[in-house]
C-alpha cells in the first residue's frame, strides 16, 4: 500500500514537471511550440489513464498551478485547456470508455473550459478577446481597402463594400459555431496525436472504427430537417436571436453532414476496392462541393444506401 502511494506521488510529480516543460516550450520556443502544443496533454493523459479520478484531479490542479507560477496569467488559459483535455481523455481510458465517448466528453469539457475563461476575462478583467479580434480584423480589411484605393486611384465599388460588410457580420454571428467546431478539431488532433504515443507506452487505448464505417446518429438528420423547416416557414428576421441560433446550428450540422457524406464516399470506394489515393482526391474535391456532399450525407442517414451499394458491389 505504501509502495503504491509512493509510486502514485512519484508519477504525479514527474507528469507535473513534464507538463510544465511542455507548456514552457509552447510559449517560449518558436517552431517547436507547435509540436509541444499537440503533445502537451500527454503527461496528464498518461497519469489519468493509470490512476483514479481524485488523484488525477489533484495532479490537474497542481500542474495548472505550477505553470501559472512560471508563466503567469498569460500561460494560464492554454494550461487549463491542455490539462482539461488530458484529464478527460485519460479518465475515459481509465474507465474503459469508447473512443466516441472520449471524443464527445473531451469536446464538451473543452467548450465549458473555454466558456468559463471567456466569462472570467470579460467580467473580471474587462477583456473581450473575441470582440477585439473581430475589431482588429475589420480594421485590417478597411486599411487594405484604403491602401488599394490609393494605389489604383479608384473608389471601391459599393457592391464590394456591401459584400465585405455582410461577410464580417456573418462571421460575427457564427462565432459560437466556429468555437464549437474549433474545440471539436482540437479534441480530434489531441486524440490523433497522443493515443498512438500512449499505445507505444503500453497503455490500452480504445480504437476508432474505420472512417468509412462512420454513421452519425440519425437524430442529426432530424435536427437538420427542423432547422430547415424553421428557416423555410418561420423565416426569422435577420440579426434576431432565433436567426443567430439557426445560423450557428446550421453551420455545425453542415459540417457533420459533410463528414457523413465523405464517409459514404469512402465506403463506396472500399466496396468497389478502389485505390486509396481516390479517397484523398474525393475528400479534397468534397470541400468546395460541400453542398452536394451534404446531400449525400442526408441520403446516407435517411436511407439504407450502404446496403444497396454493398449488394451492387458483390454482383
Amino acid at each position: 500500500m505504501q509502495n503504491n502511494q509512493s509510486r502514485k506521488l512519484a508519477h504525479g510529480a514527474m507528469m507535473i514537471a513534464l507538463f510544465t516543460v511542455l507548456m514552457a516550450i509552447v510559449f517560449y520556443v518558436p517552431m517547436a511550440n507547435i509540436v509541444a502544443a499537440l503533445i502537451a496533454p500527454l503527461p496528464i493523459i498518461w497519469y489519468s489513464a493509470h490512476y483514479d479520478r481524485k488523484s488525477s484531479a489533484l495532479v490537474f490542479v497542481a500542474a495548472v498551478a505550477v505553470t501559472f507560477f512560471i508563466g503567469g496569467l498569460l500561460i494560464l488559459p492554454a494550461s487549463l485547456i491542455f490539462a482539461a483535455a488530458g484529464m478527460t481523455i485519460g479518465d475515459a481510458i481509465f474507465n474503459k470508455k469508447s473512443k466516441v465517448f472520449m471524443f464527445i466528453s473531451t469536446s464538451v469539457v473543452l467548450l465549458i473550459t473555454f466558456a468559463i475563461q471567456y466569462v472570467i476575462a470579460v467580467r473580471l478583467f474587462e477583456v473581450d478577446f473575441i470582440r477585439e479580434s473581430l475589431d482588429l480584423m475589420k480594421t485590417s480589411y478597411m486599411e487594405s481597402i484604403k491602401m488599394s484605393e490609393k494605389i489604383t486611384g479608384q473608389a471601391t465599388p459599393k457592391e464590394v463594400m456591401e459584400n465585405l460588410t455582410s461577410m464580417l457580420n456573418t462571421l460575427e454571428m457564427t462565432i459560437p459555431a466556429s468555437i464549437t467546431l474549433a474545440m471539436l478539431l482540437f479534441t480530434l488532433l489531441f486524440m490523433a496525436v497522443n493515443l498512438p504515443i500512449l499505445k507505444r507506452l503500453k497503455v490500452d487505448v480504445p480504437k476508432f472504427a474505420k472512417f468509412s464505417e462512420l454513421r452519425l446518429p440519425r437524430s442529426v438528420l432530424w435536427y437538420y430537417l427542423i432547422v430547415l423547416s424553421i428557416n423555410l416557414f418561420v423565416r426569422p428576421e435577420r440579426d434576431s436571436a432565433l436567426a443567430v441560433i439557426m445560423l450557428n446550428v446550421s453551420m455545425v450540422l453542415w459540417v457533420l453532414l459533410t463528414v457523413q457524406g465523405i464517409s459514404f464516399i469512402h465506403y463506396m470506394l472500399d466496396c468497389y476496392k478502389q485505390p486509396k489515393f481516390l479517397k484523398v482526391i474525393s475528400t479534397l474535391v468534397a470541400i468546395p462541393f460541400y453542398s452536394f456532399v451534404v446531400l449525400i450525407g442526408i441520403i446516407d442517414l435517411g436511407f439504407n444506401a450502404r446496403d444497396y451499394i454493398q449488394q451492387k458491389s458483390q454482383k
